[in-house]
């Protein structure tokens, strides 16, 4: 891992560009840590870190303002990372089954999905072993949003997480769904009622299939991008009482 570029922010929070072998990343730090080690956030999101840096930076300084740290890596296949032929494809049927107004496959959300969550786990893991080894990173982690197969797989595989935020607005496999069953971290996650591009039900299985003792499902009307400005407040209360 090494830095690329550093801006300072108007907040005073450190804004900093990295590689991680060839993955791309940006880690923010607060200006001043009020906790000793610093918690650390974890931002999914659901590819292509050029494209989504603006809004990735305003969740960044939500989460430096309670004194966490952030980061995040570029999604496999995603901005300047290799494309493959196999999710371009599945991407391609997903497509086809949308316009032709009928829900995609288990077929195309398993060749879609479960490769993704393979390969991008093990890449959050290795970023997550690079961060803490920096100075006063060593503190609890949680994980905010993104593709929630990725988010449950690392809730479930990862013991340094400690709580997991998470956004039902993207495809879940049936494995995800055995996953959550032997979660059991606090998870808080987000439901947006109406969304087109998301399987209500199937988010709701989601849900009732974690085995948290801790777990509250927020479900506000809208669609994808109309989530109300009091579910990030809620998601921040959710993330002080287990990170702090």
């Amino acid at each position: 891992m090494h830095f690329t570029a550093e801006t300072r922010l108007d907040e005073g929070v450190l804004e900093r560009d990295f590689l991680l072998g060839e993955i791309p990343g940006i880690l923010w730090t607060p200006p001043e840590a009020p906790l000793s080690p610093v918690p650390l956030m974890l931002l999914g999101h659901p590819g292509g870190l050029t494209r989504l840096r603006s809004r990735l930076s305003g969740r960044a300084l939500r989460s430096t303002a309670q004194g966490f740290a952030a980061v995040t890596i570029e999604l496999p296949g995603s901005g300047a990372r290799p494309v493959s032929a196999s999710a371009e494809q599945a991407r391609a049927d997903l497509r086809s089954a949308i316009s032709a107004g009928s829900k995609p496959s288990e077929d195309v959300i398993d060749r879609l999905i479960l490769p993704l969550v393979e390969q991008a786990v093990p890449e959050w893991q290795a970023a997550l072993d690079a961060i803490q080894a920096l100075p006063g990173l060593s503190g609890p982690v949680g994980i905010s949003g993104g593709v929630i197969a990725i988010g449950t797989r690392l809730a479930l595989v990862e013991p340094r997480i400690a709580a997991a935020g998470l956004f039902a607005g993207s495809y879940v496999p049936r494995t995800t769904i055995e996953e959550a069953r032997r979660v059991t971290i606090p998870v808080h996650v987000l439901l947006q009622w109406d969304d087109v591009e998301n399987d209500r039900q199937r988010a709701l299985e989601l849900f009732d299939a974690f085995g948290s003792r801790e777990k509250t499902l927020q479900a506000n009307m809208g669609g994808h991008t109309g989530v109300p400005p009091f579910a990030g407040e809620d998601a921040a209360r959710f993330f002080a009482r287990h990170l702090t």
